[in-house]
């Protein structure tokens, strides 16, 4: 098996991070919090296990978005790095553009679809969800 692992951080160099192993997911997030917390129309995010990353260098900072969920960013330059939510307990998001190699992780989907700019047409003909995608029972 190759090895799985991928480095990155902030656009300043303060904040970095290692990540081992597969996502367990990665996906397009239209949702007007991703949005403007990212001053982006989407974001891409891969979603891992929080064993799964080991920050690095400074570490992000963490600012409240709403109840219950965190989004890290660096505290020098801006830039949003992870997200965390007490609604999914264990698992961390990281920005596939903090990346250092960002093409190395590819959303397999989208979500919050019904929040999507109606002015961005993505054609990559994945698979679209209205909000949050189906969850195993």
């Amino acid at each position: 098996m190759p090895d799985h692992t991928l480095e990155g951080g902030c656009q300043c160099g303060a904040v970095r991070y290692r990540i081992t192993g597969l996502p367990v997911m990665a996906a397009l997030c239209h949702c007007a919090m991703c949005r403007r917390a990212n001053a982006a129309p989407a974001v891409a995010w891969a979603m891992y296990q929080e064993s799964q990353v080991e920050f690095t260098g400074s570490g992000p900072k963490f600012h409240e978005s709403s109840p219950g969920c965190r989004r890290g960013f660096c505290a020098n330059c801006g830039s949003q790095i992870s997200f965390v939510a007490d609604y999914i307990p264990g698992l961390i998001d990281i920005t596939i553009g903090s990346l250092d190699d960002p093409a190395q992780v590819e959303p397999t989907f989208h979500y919050w679809e019904s929040k999507r700019l109606p002015w961005l047409h993505l054609s990559d003909g994945l698979p679209r969800f209205p909000e949050f995608p189906p969850q195993p029972e």
